[in-house]
Formats: structure tokens, C-alpha cells, sequence
């Protein structure tokens, strides 16, 4: 989910800090989803609103045979 929240960042030219700043998040939290910690429904949400985005966009990282891929 990371690279995909990551790839979005990039293209909007959002920063781990203005992202904190947008969720409300510590900036640390976001960084430990950067680390690979897996991230809460909520802060999902939050991610994802702040980045204008659906959850479904950060889903994007599924292979075609419905399965995960691994973060």
C-alpha cells in the first residue's frame, strides 16, 4: 500500500511532513508506514482523504488473480 500512497505523494508533490500535517498523523507514524508497518483502517482513511484519493486507489497493489502482492 506504501508504494502506491508513495507514487500519489510524488505526483501531487506531497511530503511525508505536509502529509502529517494533512492527516493529523505523527509524521513518525507515517514514516513507520514507510518502514513497512502496517497501517490502521483509519489512518487509511485519513491517508487517503488527504491525498483526494479512494481506498480503493491505495488497494491498487493486487495482481491480477485477486491476490495480494506483498508490501
Amino acid at each position: 500500500m506504501w508504494n502506491e500512497i508513495q507514487k500519489i505523494m510524488k505526483a501531487k508533490k506531497i511530503s511525508i511532513y505536509k502529509l502529517s500535517k494533512l492527516t493529523g498523523l505523527p509524521w513518525s507514524t507515517i514514516a513507520n508506514y514507510k518502514n513497512g508497518s502496517e497501517m490502521s483502517f483509519r489512518n487509511a482513511c485519513k491517508i487517503a482523504d488527504a491525498l483526494e484519493i479512494s481506498l480503493d486507489q491505495l488497494r491498487k497493489e493486487v495482481n491480477e488473480d485477486g491476490s495480494k502482492s506483498s508490501d
